[in-house]
This record gives structure tokens, sequence and C-alpha cells, in this order.
């Protein structure tokens, strides 16, 4: 490498006080960029109170540590993806706890189990958030700075920068500086000229430091938004039978979660809806049979106390939206329509179960519950449950055991045992409403004394033993639907964010900050000497290039002077060259 370009590359990369460079030189590389340039390693023991504090700061308000932050910040969420949180699933919380009951207190300790809400990730989260808040403000206001102000005069020395062209012309410096002014303006520089030195200064590629300053600012709004959201947001699920409905109040959640600055009782918005249809469909034939072919929810619903009724279509990823509350279409099964006597022929239930699907073939599973008005033939009151196997499509009798062959209803069979006692339902005690506490139940046993059980067809009943009732299936089989109601307020400014970061960062990465300066002097001779050079924030192929085109541009204006020779005679024409930007690929 010679001299002249390792001097160009020291210029460019900035100011080094340990070099003897011209000064007009390190004024012609600064403030390319509004990075702060971090300084050397302060005498720690000499620091004081104030010192520490100002190292400390300018510690946090760096780059490296802001990255530091961010990448704990993602190593950090990575146990509240992989362990439970009681926040949102406090059952499997509590089953994690019981399995594991050496690592449980430790992640207890940790916070583990609420990882979003512990101190080490809250604080990991604010130092980020200070870091980039710290980092922004200086950088803003220096760049306005330099927005307000002028692209430095041309250094002494313009031979010395990255790319660099000259030529002598017959044009004056007057003619040639007014030349470059329009061209440089006309092509989106900031163009100035210098009347103490006679030179033309033009910056270009503000966007860059505007795109870096934009991702920084968007990470911002990014963590307010997830912040906010995770502060007020609420969601839930809920089950609806064809023909039931919902309305937004707690009590009709089947599950429940919420922000620590979310008031269920007060923040909940008033609507509700009815499920008046589900249509699925599904593939018959080919290597997809089974396969969904129309999924979707048809309901009614009013937004208000008094709002008046609509009608909607959910279909997965289109879901219903509420004032920002979104309802989602999770899932999908059926309900038996079953009816339970006592041994007098009384109806005791009359009730649509919903099954829970075990497979794509919606094989489901369910518990039958007679609570309250069953009494068995001596007149005792009891409790009866009835452990229950659904499938839509039978293989048939002696074909295989219960499990589906297909999701629509071509061939519903429903599978029962019979229980009787307690239930546990009135001990207070959350129960799951899909299965049965067998606990305090015993069997109901067949004349051979093996359980009581049964395969039944639509329209068909099982008699319990001893005179003790009997329960149906009636033909009316309804489908349900399952729906997730989420509201997260930040979630649009979240997504703003992220879309002003990428652009940012995308601008800062394809933006180049340059300067380029024309100067035109007056030779010995009375020719006037034309000098262009380019400096950018960082090496590049494309600033030579651009030079390049710039001296073409200028040259047409301002061509070379005739080189004459002393005694020779002087051509009848002269053809002279471009000259060409030193470091231009040809």
């Amino acid at each position: 490498m010679s001299d002249t370009q390792q001097g160009a590359r020291e210029t460019a990369q900035g100011p080094n006080p340990t070099t003897n460079e011209d000064p007009s030189e390190l004024e012609a590389a600064s403030q390319l960029s509004t990075a702060p340039v971090e300084d050397r390693a302060p005498n720690m023991p000499t620091l004081g109170v104030i010192g520490w504090i100002r190292w400390f700061w300018r510690q946090l308000t760096s780059m490296r540590v802001a990255l530091i932050l961010l990448f704990m910040l993602s190593i950090g969420a990575i146990p509240g993806s992989l362990i439970p949180q009681s926040g949102k699933s406090p059952l499997k919380v509590d089953d994690f706890r019981k399995s594991h009951t050496t690592l449980a207190p430790i992640y207890d300790k940790l916070g583990l189990f609420h990882v979003y809400s512990s101190v080490w990730f809250s604080a990991i989260y604010i130092l980020l958030f200070v870091s980039l808040i710290g980092c922004i403000i200086p950088r803003t206001w220096q760049f306005v700075g330099q927005l307000r102000g002028r692209p430095p005069r041309a250094p002494r020395r313009l031979d010395r920068m990255p790319a660099y062209a000259t030529w002598r012309t017959e044009a004056t410096p007057d003619e040639v500086n007014s030349a470059a002014l329009s061209l440089l303006r006309g092509r989106r520089f900031r163009a100035h000229a210098h009347a103490a030195d006679g030179s033309v200064a033009a910056e270009k590629g503000y966007l860059r430091e505007v795109g870096n300053l934009a991702f920084h600012v968007a990470l911002i709004v990014m963590l307010i938004a997830f912040a906010y959201g995770q502060l007020f947001k609420y969601e839930g699920g809920k089950l609806v039978v064809e023909g039931d409905g919902f309305a937004n109040t707690l009590t009709q959640y089947d599950e429940f979660q919420s922000g620590s600055l979310f008031n269920s009782d007060t923040d909940l918005p008033p609507f509700s809806f009815t499920l008046d249809k589900f249509t699925g469909t599904y593939e018959r034939n080919g290597p997809e049979k089974g396969t969904a072919r129309t999924f979707q929810a048809t309901v009614t619903y009013s937004n208000g106390d008094d709002g008046k009724p609509a009608r909607k279509t959910i279909r997965v990823n289109h879901p219903l939206d509420i004032d920002g509350t979104k309802i989602f279409l999770n899932g999908h099964g059926y309900a038996v329509h079953v009816t339970v006597r006592d041994g007098k022929g009384k109806t005791v239930s009359d009730q649509y179960v919903p099954m829970l699907p075990l497979d794509s073939n919606i094989t489901s599973q369910g518990a039958i519950k007679v609570m309250d008005g069953y009494r068995d033939a001596r007149g005792k009151k009891e409790q009866l449950g009835f452990n229950a196997w659904f499938v839509p499509t039978f293989a048939g009798a002696g074909k295989g055991t219960m499990f589906s062959q297909f999701p629509a209803l071509d061939y519903p069979v429903l599978a029962l045992n019979a229980q009787h006692g307690d239930l546990g339902v009135d001990a207070g005690l959350p129960q799951n409403v899909y299965q049965l506490d067998t606990t305090h139940m015993k069997p109901y046993k067949d004349a051979d004394g093996n359980l009581l059980k049964a395969r039944l067809l639509p329209g068909e009943t099982m008699k319990l033993p001893g005179g003790n009732g009997s329960i149906t299936f009636d033909k009316d089989i309804k489908e349900w639907a399952t729906f997730q109601i989420a509201h997260s307020p930040g979630d649009g400014w979240a997504l703003g964010g992220a879309i002003a970061a990428i652009a940012g960062l995308a601008g800062s990465l394809f933006i180049q900050r340059r300067r380029v300066w024309v100067r035109a002097t007056e030779g010995p001779d009375g020719v006037t000497v034309v000098e262009m050079a380019g400096l950018g924030r960082s090496e590049s192929a494309k600033l030579p290039e651009e030079l390049g085109d710039l001296v073409g541009q200028l040259h047409d204006k301002a061509p070379s002077a005739p080189e004459r020779v002393t005694g020779a005679p002087e051509p009848a024409e002269t053809t002279t060259a471009v000259p060409a930007a030193e470091g231009a690929e040809e």
C-alpha cells in the first residue's frame, strides 16, 4: 500500500491524535458519523464519585453494552418459552412442581415460573431501555447540528483522499466552482462554496444516520409496546356449542389470563356473540383424506350493552375484531345429546355434552355428570358419572377399537360405562369438567359381574342394572367450536416499530455517508488546475465510481486544456481524455 493510500485510509477512519496528520484532513473526516468515540481507559484510582458515575454512564450508553443487554434479554426469554409460567398455565406449573421436587424450589428462587415479571428480567429490560435512550438523545442533537451546519472546507492535500482526480482547464476558477455547485446540487448533494480557499464542499448520505437513529427509536417503541401490552393485555378461551352464546365477563371464560395492571372488573369491554353454526368439510379421497377443506364458524355478535346485532363468519387466521379485541377460531368437535332418567322414568338430565378430540379424525373423550335430581331404585339420592368415548365414523363391530375413521358424522357411535356415588363436586375444589373423579364412585356391574359398558348408536339406550334408570344417546348431535378471545393493546405499535426498525437498519447498512470537494486554482501559467476528491465513512468501491461520474460531468463543462510543447507546431485538432478518479475500477 502506498503512502498516499495509507494516509487516505487513516483520514477516512477518523482523527487519530497519535499521528502527525494535517489538521485540515482531520476536520474533513470529522462528523461523518454521530457514533460516540470511546475514550481511552481512564485512570481508575483518580476517578472520584463523579468520575465513576460518568464512566458508568458512558459504558451503559455504549453500543457494546446495548448489544450485550439485547443478547441477555433474548437469552432470558428462553426459560419463559420452555418452562410453564404461572400467569399462563398455573395447572402445568403445579404438575411440574409435583413431578420435579428438586428443580421446582430452585426455579422458584430464580423466578423461572414467572420470567417476564421477575426482578432480573425487569432489570435487563430497564437497563436496555435506558441504554438506548442515553445513546439516542446525544446522537440526535449532534445530527441536528450537522444538518444545520455546512460540510467542512477542503483539506490542503486533496491527493491524500481515497478517491482523487485532477486536470487543467482554460475555464476560470469561478466558472469551475459555479459549474461544480450546480452539478453537485443537481445530484442532491448539500453543496457550499468556501470563499476562504476557493473550494466547493458537498456532502450526501444523511439518510444513513437517519436510518440509524430510526432503528434505535424503533427499538424503544417496540420495548414500550411490549411492556404496555404485557401489563394491560388479557386473553382467554371459551368452548361454545352451536346455539349457545358467550358474554365477555370473567365468569364466562373456561380459562383466563391478564396483565398485572389489567382490571377484569372494569376493563373488559362489553360484547357478546352466539355460535349460529359451525361448518366443516373434509377431503374424502387421496393422500389428504380427512384434511379440512372448510373450517368456519358463523356467529351473531353485538358490541356494547345495546349494540345492534351483526353476523360474521370467523375462519382460521381471519378473526372477528371488536374494538381491538380479536376472537380467533381455534378448534372444533362434537357435542352429544344424552338424556338420563331415574328408575321411575323421570328425566333428571337432558344436556349436550362436549367431547374433546384425541386425534385428527376427532376420536373424542368426555364425561357425563348427573349431579342433582337423581335417585336410585330405593329412592336414595346419588350422583351418576359416565365415562364416554365418541367416534363420528365407527369402523364397525369387530373391526377395531373406538377410533374414528373419518372426522365427519358418517357413522357416529357413543361408548359408555357407568358409575354411581359422589362426584366430588360439592367439596368446593376446582374440577375438570371433561374428566370423572372416581375416588368416591362405584362402577355398575352387568349380570356376569363385569363392568357395565355399551356402544350406542343414535337413538339407542343403555339401562342401568337393578332398575336404577337409563341413559339415551339421542340423534341430535351438535358441533362446537373453541374461541380464543385476546386483547393486546401494544401489538399495533410493536408491528410499526418492527417495520421501522427493518427500514432504518436497511438504510444504515446500504446508504453511505460521503463528502466531495472541488478546488479550482489558477496555476503559474494562467491555466486553472481543478482537483476533485471524495471521502466516505467506510471504504467502498462506489465512492471512486461516483467521483469518476462527477468528474466526467464536470469535465464536460470545464474540459481539459490542450497540452502544448514549446517549439512544436500546434496541431490542427486536439483530443483530450476525461481524467479518471484514482482508485476507481476501470
